[in-house]
């Protein structure tokens, strides 16, 4: 059932599932990680600070709107593998990338879960890990047309883990899922206006799927708000870190899928932007400090990152110390310290703190 080759496949080839769990594995400056982090500090958390919001978005995770939602319904078990060549390999980059990144959630939940006594961090980090296996899970079922699921449970042994401290997972896990929802919401209302570039039918669930990715980013705004030293002091400096650091990594990401956002007949850039404004809006709700994104030299260098990016992909890997990739690389630490270091807008953390996915 296997074939060779350096390409993801096309329509109508029989791949092996190993391939794309291949895929899943790769470790680079975009791929999607697996995290661990400190799960006894993770047991220390007290949230008697926002207990009323804390209390209300339990009964959200319990009421579990989507219980059914991750389902292909009857009239949908065919097979859609059968899409443009053209978009073919981009779109099933995109899926695996999605799905190691659901996945990784997942892990990170069900973990923190298993070795929590605080009953807070069990109830909540079960009611993610719930909901990321649902994401990950659906996902693999649509790869399966193309005969290239992720093996998750090999993916779950093999892939390298990251120690992050409890903060840094906040951060990084907050952005993660209020820009999950932000991207999906945007590609949603795409095909709801233009449903003749819906070339597949898995963007019919990214509205409601989305609605999950809100709740968590919720969850861990409550996490962060009921501790002020984890928004203010050096503690900035790696807020504003997170912020850039996710936004170019899905700005230089979609800019390396030209195809896939041409067949959704979307500009990347406008895209991305529409993206980062809408994630800034929400992220009002507890980051002391955003990023000027209609500052002309952010959009700027982030297209000079994309191109660096480009730069030392076309070095290869037989060019891995080469004089060239080292001087490439030189240049997109300056271009992401010079975006580091402009100034960033001031925001007054607001006393009522939810958000309502509105968009």
């Amino acid at each position: 059932m296997a074939v060779t080759g350096d390409s993801l496949g096309s329509p109508g080839k029989d791949l092996s599932i190993n391939l794309s769990t291949e895929k899943a594995l790769e470790e680079t400056m975009l791929s999607p990680r697996f995290y661990t982090t400190d799960f006894a500090a993770i047991d220390k958390i007290s949230i008697d600070g926002v207990r009323e919001e804390w209390d209300k978005l339990m009964c959200e995770f319990e009421r579990d709107s989507n219980i059914d939602h991750f389902q292909r319904p009857k009239d949908m078990q065919e097979n859609y593998s059968k899409i443009s060549p053209e978009v073919y390999d981009e779109f099933v980059d995109f899926l695996i990338s999605s799905i190691t990144s659901e996945f990784s959630g997942c892990v990170l939940y069900a973990e923190i879960k298993k070795r929590a006594k605080n009953d807070d961090m069990k109830k909540l980090f079960g009611y993610m890990a719930r909901d990321e296996s649902r994401h990950a899970g659906f996902i693999n079922q649509w790869l399966k047309d193309f005969n290239i699921g992720v093996d998750l449970s090999f993916l779950t042994k093999a892939k390298k883990y990251t120690f992050f401290k409890p903060k840094f997972i906040f951060y990084a896990t907050y952005l993660s899922e209020k820009i999950g929802y932000a991207r999906y919401i945007s590609i949603y209302r795409q095909v709801e206006k233009y449903p003749e570039f819906r070339f597949h039918p898995i963007f019919l669930w990214f509205e409601k799927w989305c609605n999950d990715e809100f709740r968590h980013g919720e969850a861990f705004a409550l996490l962060m708000r009921s501790d002020p030293s984890l928004l203010k002091g050096v503690n900035l400096l790696w807020i504003k870190f997170f912020l850039l650091a996710v936004f170019a990594t899905m700005f230089v990401r979609d800019h390396k899928r030209p195809k896939l956002h041409k067949a959704l007949n979307l500009s990347p850039t406008e895209y991305d932007i529409q993206v980062f404004e809408i994630t800034t809006e929400i992220s009002k709700q507890v980051f002391p400090l955003l990023l000027d994104i209609k500052n002309p030299n952010f959009l700027k260098s982030l297209k000079k990152l994309s191109y660096l990016n480009e730069q030392i992909e076309q070095c290869g890997t037989k060019g891995m110390f080469s004089i060239r990739r080292m001087i490439l690389f030189v240049k997109l630490g300056v271009c992401f310290a010079r975006l580091f270091f402009m100034k960033s807008l001031v925001n007054k953390l607001p006393e009522d703190f939810r958000v309502k996915p509105s968009w």
